[in-house]
């Protein structure tokens, strides 16, 4: 099918009005962690190894959890594009909030025993005992965040993206507020360092649960949703539907998060200045993560929505336009962080052995734009059509198999140090780019001759539901 502008300009503008907000609430988040390192990083060196050591072990959990809630939406956007009812949006709104209270409590059991454990991972002392206070915030702050997260995730699969932009922009400027207030002790308040901005994200991410709740229960059509629930509709076979698909997609964010994860505790056993410096390039590699995070957020809902009316044809074209969109965003954002390398380490550091080493990370993270871009769209693409299985088996052999062991091979034995495990991020995150989108058009070519995914299939006798 030759290119034109013409036929995808209404894919990209439908694409767009649903991913910029998405992008405006992941680049928020992306900003917070951004501001966290530029203040602690200011304060001192230890400070910033801390909070990167922290939210390391942090997010390994967060992001399974996160990504477990991901299945909310385009479960939600099937059931609106094949219109089946208010009552059913409201069944299913019920059964992810005890799937919700299920991810919440596992992530917790996950994340506390971690608290005494800390000093055990390899980690200098000073940077154990800084870290302690800050992630004891960070893990008390997961209960308000999943809460979130499944609004967010819910009003994503009706199709509205713009209420969780406006909240988290606004508690978002609240956070960098609170940070520089608890961090550095200004107005009164008692200088706290990196358990400063933990306590800051505790508070800015509980306001931003309670602001969701208060949004939805003033809107008419959302309260609705909310006051049509009734007991009857909890069902061990919905609840088993959203574990079913949130699971694999919540191990296939758990694994590429623990490749990250483990880099942060590989090249802390270097020295704290190689840790700092990884933990920047990381900062700026995520900020650019973020654009091609919305554009998979619209591309998950769009998908979903198509297929609910059965238009294939329609799920084609806004794939397609979601991968020109990526493109056009990694191309803007690799060419920032190549030419600007050696000036935006100085924005979160004066230490100069940081800074050094820290520009070339960003250099390598550069390249990496592409390969980062196309799996997180060709993993969207594949949630929007439920087929999670396979991607997750992809996701384990690119990230366990390949790119850890290549990353210590390269960081130690080859003494590529630091550099050597974002050398290994670009192998690992290539593969499935590649896999993915294969994956996705082989199994868009098999609905358009009659056969659904397998995992799609399964849900559809649950549901009872045609599937065209």
């Amino acid at each position: 099918m030759n290119y034109s502008f013409a036929a995808y300009r209404p894919y990209y503008r439908r694409n767009l009005r649903l991913a910029f907000p998405v992008m405006l609430t992941q680049l928020g988040a992306a900003l917070v962690g951004l501001f966290d390192t530029i203040m602690v990083g200011h304060y001192t060196t230890t400070d910033l190894a801390a909070v990167s050591f922290s939210n390391a072990l942090f997010f390994t959990v967060m992001v399974f959890a996160m990504g477990a809630l991901m299945a909310v939406t385009p479960i939600v956007g099937y059931a609106v594009g094949a219109q089946q009812g208010d009552e059913h949006i409201s069944e299913l709104l019920a059964n992810g909030m005890v799937f919700t209270l299920l991810v919440t409590l596992l992530a917790m059991v996950l994340l506390v025993p971690c608290i005494p454990l800390l000093g055990y991972f390899g980690q200098e002392p000073e940077v154990v005992l800084c870290a302690r206070p800050y992630y004891i915030y960070i893990v008390l702050s997961i209960v308000p965040f999943m809460l979130f997260c499944l609004c967010k995730q819910f009003l994503e699969g009706l199709g509205n993206t713009t209420v969780a932009m406006v909240i988290t922009i606004v508690c978002n400027v609240l956070n960098i507020v609170l940070n520089y207030m608890l961090i550095y002790g200004r107005c009164g308040l008692p200088e706290m360092g990196a358990a400063g901005a933990g306590l800051a994200t505790l508070i800015a991410r509980t306001l931003t649960a309670v602001s969701f709740l208060a949004v939805m229960l003033l809107r008419k059509r959302w309260r609705g949703y909310l006051t049509l629930i009734t007991r009857r509709m909890l069902s061990r076979e919905e609840i088993a539907h959203f574990i079913r698909v949130g699971t694999p997609i919540g191990f296939q964010s758990f694994v590429e998060a623990f490749l990250f994860t483990s880099s942060f505790v590989i090249i802390g056993w270097i020295n704290k200045e190689a840790l700092a410096a990884h933990h920047i390039a990381n900062q700026m590699a995520d900020l650019t993560f973020m654009l091609a995070l919305g554009i998979g957020a619209a591309t998950t809902i769009r998908i979903s929505h198509q297929l609910g009316k059965g238009d294939l044809q329609a799920v084609r074209m806004a794939s397609h336009a979601s991968v020109h969109l990526c493109l056009m965003m990694n191309t803007i954002g690799a060419t920032l962080m190549i030419t600007l390398r050696h000036y935006l380490p100085y924005i979160f550091t004066d230490d100069p052995d940081v800074m050094e080493l820290a520009s070339t990370l960003i250099l390598i993270a550069g390249l990496l734009q592409y390969a980062d871009g196309l799996q997180c769209i060709g993993a969207a693409m594949l949630r929007g059509i439920q087929d999670v299985r396979v991607p997750m088996r992809i996701a384990f052999w690119a990230y366990i198999g390949v790119g850890l062991p290549l990353g210590l091979l390269l960081t130690f034995p080859l003494g590529m140090g630091a550099k050597g495990m974002w050398i290994a991020f670009i192998v690992a995150l290539a593969i499935p780019a590649v896999c993915f989108h294969l994956r996705f058009h082989r199994q868009l070519a098999r609905m358009e001759e009659g056969t659904m995914p397998e995992d799609f299939a399964g849900q559809q006798a649950e549901n009872n539901a045609p599937f065209i």
